[in-house]
């Protein structure tokens, strides 16, 4: 058993060698270390000539945005592998196949999407998905319910809730995400240009007794198993592909949350594209691609839900009681808040986004920024009373009009 310690390039390489049925017996292999995010080492390796390979990702013992200081758990890989194996089983082709997990490196050996390209990018390049709303409304449709007591036996879920604690990983989110942003943290980080907005978080009342009761709810739902770090930065596309990769963040947590991850970084790169897109027209065209891509992600999603619920749901009761329209109207203000919370996290938080931050003209990117602090507090403070996924898109694009008219 080999003890942990961060892999070479030279090591990862004969480990994906040892794959079966991957590369050719003997054949040139190269690596090329690919990890931009905050948590991991990740090596794509391929074989001269063959385009797609593998990919080995490795947790390390921090965060690497903050150094050693910050210590992580090396278990964080397991419930990863173990969150990737399910929703590849219950939402097959659009989850990365994982071919190993060695638990004593703290490693996954994965496959390779070098031919797709990370959402965020693609949407910051002014790309479309047309296909992307069907595809995530069926991811979160599938792994949510079959995750919760609607789909899945109550005792068999309260047992694979156990191995879904991640306490490290959901106090990462419950500190930038529910408190951060409305104190005077160290950890926040933002432009001073914005400091009069940021201290505005920090003295509305109103504001911080409606996080407060999605922060409750993060803490104490235990709805379904959730991915827990759901942006376009973990998703995978083409015009006809959406693979969902990283769900480090994994447990057992309120549905809306990962709902409202997917809404909030729509709005995210919505609101980046007022400094990106100079021409008037083609911004309209492509805000209102953006705004309709959230409708529809919740159609999908809340159509897709609702079939499985009249197949699968395994609670006699439940199922006839007429409580799934209750259910799926407390779901929607959840995806409400949760979307406005993530929101604000990114613009005052550690971990900023590339949409907003990649805009070259200084104005224009703190222009942005208040932009998308200005939907995420509105989303917040109106989810409780939210009764249609329009007012959402209303939201934002009345937002958008007086923060940049």
């Amino acid at each position: 058993m080999s003890a942990y310690h961060p892999l070479t390039e030279a090591e990862a390489i004969e480990r994906a060698r040892a794959v079966p049925g991957v590369f050719a017996p003997g054949a040139e292999l190269t690596s090329r270390e690919i990890g931009d995010g905050n948590l991991n080492l990740v090596f794509h390796i391929q074989e001269a000539g063959r385009g797609k390979g593998l990919i080995l990702k490795q947790a390390l013992p921090y965060a690497k945005v903050v150094g050693e200081s910050w210590p992580l758990t090396l278990d964080r890989a397991r419930i990863e592998s173990e969150a990737l194996i399910i929703q590849g089983r219950l939402a097959p082709g659009l989850a990365p196949k994982v071919y190993a997990f060695e638990p004593e490196l703290a490693l996954t050996i994965m496959e390779d999407l070098s031919d797709h390209v990370i959402m965020r990018r693609g949407l910051i390049e002014g790309n479309t998905y047309p296909l992307f709303p069907g595809h995530i409304g069926e991811f979160l449709a599938r792994t949510l319910f079959f995750t919760s007591d609607f789909g899945m036996n109550q005792q068999d879920k309260k047992l694979q809730t156990g191995r879904f604690i991640n306490p490290e990983l959901c106090k990462i989110t419950e500190d930038l995400i529910f408190d951060d942003p409305y104190t005077k943290s160290p950890n926040n980080n933002y432009d001073p240009a914005i400091e009069a907005e940021a201290a505005a978080l920090r003295e509305d009342a109103e504001l911080h007794a409606e996080v407060a009761r999605l922060r409750y709810g993060f803490l104490t739902k235990g709805q379904a198993l959730l991915h827990g770090d759901l942006h376009t930065g973990s998703i995978f596309v083409t015009k006809t592909s959406t693979k969902v990769i990283d769900p480090e963040f994994a447990y057992y947590g309120p549905m809306g949350f990962d709902i409202g991850a997917v809404m909030a970084n729509l709005l995210l790169n919505a609101a980046a594209q007022g400094g990106r897109m100079s021409d008037a027209a083609a911004l309209a065209d492509f805000r209102a691609y953006l705004l309709d891509t959230v409708v529809q992600v919740w159609a999908e999603f809340e159509t897709r839900f609702r079939a499985l619920w009249a197949e699968h749901a395994v609670d006699r009761l439940l199922r006839e009681s007429g409580y799934l329209n209750v259910f799926l109207a407390e779901l929607l203000q959840d995806t409400f808040g949760y979307a406005g919370c993530k929101m604000v996290r990114r613009i005052v938080g550690l971990a900023h986004v590339a949409d907003i931050d990649g805009i070259p003209d200084e104005a224009l990117r703190n222009r942005a920024r208040r932009v998308a602090l200005a939907v995420g507090t509105t989303l917040i403070k109106q989810h409780r009373t939210a009764a249609s996924i329009e007012e959402m898109r209303a939201i934002a694009a009345r937002e958008f009009a007086a923060k940049e008219g």
